[in-house]
């Protein structure tokens, strides 16, 4: 996550409160996508951006998971995400994306 997305995230976590955010990230890589998750959770672990150190404990998702794809509406999810997802390995990002809420739910 890149750091002005950092910046964005933090800023509107503080202004809402992080109880009424939630993360829906697209990254195309389970590992990718772990990152993210970890940094809005946890904070950046790579300790590089406004996020590092700040535990926001967000509620974060990636957009091919069930959870969030059986909210979407499923012809604009095929229109917008459908071909893309034939070519991820959705399956591990929803292994890292689960591991990644059951490490830092304590947050």
């Amino acid at each position: 996550m890149d750091l002005e997305n950092q910046k964005r995230v933090k800023e509107l976590a503080e202004a809402h409160g992080p109880e009424n955010i939630l993360v829906i990230l697209g990254a195309a890589e389970g590992e990718a996508a772990g990152i993210a998750a970890e940094t809005v959770t946890a904070g950046d672990p790579t300790y590089a951006g406004p996020l590092t150190g700040v535990q926001l404990g967000l509620s974060v998702y990636h957009v091919c998971e069930d959870a969030i794809k059986s909210e979407l509406d499923p012809t604009v999810y095929d229109e917008q995400i459908g071909m893309m997802e034939m070519v991820l390995d959705v399956d591990d990002i929803v292994k890292e994306m689960t591991a990644i809420r059951e490490q830092f739910s304590k947050y």
